[in-house]
């Protein structure tokens, strides 16, 4: 922990002790503005924190925290694009690719929203394009669909945005090539016909070994049908314009981005080409506009009352003073299917850390590990164990008061309806139980026997006591889900600033990526390279013996 913040983290460790003998069953029983004091809203998007452990003396001390660590003046610098990378000397502006920033700011000599501005209209242009057919295979026809091929937030961030706005779907059809593993671009490509898909690779570098491969592959496919004109089936998100020129891809269907965008935070940029292609320019206007909202609220918001300060202090809470080493991130919205994955890697990439800003060993633990699945699904799969587990796991519920999807054929209401209720008696659930006197008069209201009731009691007991923070809002649409991503964002910024972490570096990509250059030989040449460990050395022997 950071030496001038000992005396607010030994305040918040006393909070915590006291708080951890407090049920939240007792918590709302002596507050009955409970739920008005502990909760907050932007607009329709409410973040109900009243479930968790903690009461206003916590959150003053919480407050406190982030006024110490200089979580303000943090912002601030961000904002202003003064760069607070450190290692790699880069400024961090994602905020820039909606607008989210004062007009004027200027990075190394360029200014900012210009840039942005000119880069962001030529590839939602050509996302029209191609969704108008004005941009036409080599044929002369409109594209049918389109194969994003990239890998991490070049990945990631696409996919979870375009599963999640699929009610506005009304362009091409829309898939994503990710893994190295040839049966991801085997699968996706077989259904399909070259003759009308457009294929975008997604490499800032056009260097990602993975992200090349796969190319490679998709390039073959597309050439053996259309053979040197293959290139003219392909756009590119890339500042490498010798690379993109080498395989035939015109200088006008290359979008660049730049330095101070990390691939976790890059979809508001022309990494979402395939999102803008698949929704239109307007959705994807108002994704980026939802944003900006959250981004001008982060920025203006008193601390008290700013819902990503406020989020990320719930976190450092649950994290280091009630030491939850985990949190499940539960959505309860089928489109929202891949936020968790999204957030896995906007969190634990950024803030998994084990070293300070000025390279000393921190001392308190970082970024949790972050998992979910949609809810009710999760319910029927591993709820068990955060009701009844030996640990407490906490978490963010996240759920629209209507739904966003149209049917001619189904009763949506009667399934929102019931979608709903699930999640607010799934929060209730954890957060109150039920207790030994409750299961026994439904035990005996069953007919059981005294014996029979006794031998079942504590199996269906629930302790609860289990905290949660519930996120709603009024539908899931571009612009709501703008705003819950760059509240994420925010949420993980303020998290890195009292952690004293560089949230926007990812050192800990790179060795594994160094050793499989290495070992790549010895797989093609079925060797063993001298002086490598016995472990790796005995697992290629078998590899070997096994592809021999």
């Amino acid at each position: 922990m950071q030496a001038n913040l000992a005396k607010h983290w030994s305040l918040l460790q006393q909070h915590a002790e006291r708080l951890k003998s407090q049920p939240l069953r007792d918590l709302f029983a002596a507050d009955a503005e409970r739920f008005s004091q502990f909760s907050v809203h932007l607009d329709d998007l409410l973040m109900d924190f009243s479930k968790e452990k903690i009461d206003q003396a916590a959150l003053t001390a919480l407050l406190q925290l982030a006024q110490a660590a200089q979580v303000e003046a943090r912002r601030d610098a961000m904002v202003q694009g003064e760069k607070i990378n450190s290692t790699e000397q880069r400024a961090v502006l994602h905020m820039a690719l909606r607008d989210g920033i004062p007009a004027g700011v200027q990075v190394d000599g360029q200014d900012v929203l210009k840039e942005v501005a000119a880069v962001r209209g030529r590839f939602l242009d050509f996302a029209e394009a191609v969704r108008t057919g004005a941009y036409k295979t080599v044929s002369g026809q409109a594209f049918t669909d389109v194969v994003n091929i990239g890998i991490g937030g070049s990945d990631l961030g696409p996919v979870m945005v375009t599963t999640a706005l699929a009610p506005w779907h009304d362009g091409p059809a829309v898939h994503f090539v990710s893994n190295v593993d040839g049966a991801h671009s085997v699968d996706t490509l077989k259904g399909l016909n070259p003759q009308t898909t457009l294929v975008i690779v997604a490499s800032k570098t056009f260097t990602t070994a993975e992200t090349m491969l796969n190319f490679s592959t998709a390039l073959a496919w597309l050439k053996a049908s259309l053979g040197e004109q293959a290139g003219q089936h392909v756009a590119a998100v890339s500042t490498n314009l010798a690379a993109t020129r080498s395989y035939g891809i015109e200088d006008t269907r290359v979008f660049g981005f730049w330095d101070w965008v990390g691939g976790r935070y890059s979809v508001w940029s022309a990494i979402g080409l395939p999102v803008a292609i698949a929704v239109g320019k307007q959705a994807f206007t108002e994704f980026l506009a939802g944003a900006k909202a959250m981004d001008e609220h982060f920025r203006s918001a008193p601390l008290a009352q700013n819902l990503p300060v406020l989020f990320a202090l719930l976190g450092i809470w649950r994290r280091n003073l009630l030491q939850y080493p985990t949190v499940a991130l539960i959505p309860y919205d089928q489109h929202l299917a891949r936020f968790p994955a999204y957030v896995q890697q906007l969190d634990m990439e950024s803030n998994g850390k084990r070293v300070q800003l000025d390279g000393s060993p921190i001392q308190t633990s970082t970024g949790p590990v972050i998992w979910g699945e949609p809810g009710t699904n999760a319910q029927h799969s591993f709820f068990q164990l955060i009701h009844q587990g030996s640990e407490v796991i906490p978490v963010d519920f996240l759920a629209a008061a209507n739904p966003s999807s149209q049917s001619e054929f189904a009763d949506l209401e009667l399934h929102h309806e019931t979608l709903l209720t699930n999640v607010l008696a799934q929060a209730q659930a954890l957060a109150f139980g039920r207790d030994a006197e409750a299961v026994r008069v439904d035990l005996q209201a069953a007919g059981l026997s005294a014996v029979q009731i006794e031998a079942l009691v504590t199996h269906r007991t629930f302790p609860g006591d289990r905290p949660s923070t519930l996120m709603l809002y009024r539908q899931l649409t571009p612009y709501t889900l703008g705003r819950l991503v760059a509240l994420f964002e925010h949420k993980v910024f303020v998290q890195g600033v009292i952690w004293g972490v560089n949230s926007y570096d990812q050192w800990g990509v790179e060795l594994g990526k160094k050793l499989a250059n290495v070992l790549a030989p010895a797989l093609h040449d079925r060797t063993v390279p001298a002086g490598v460990d016995a472990s790796t050395a005995g697992l290629l022997q078998h590899i070997h013996a096994l592809r021999a």
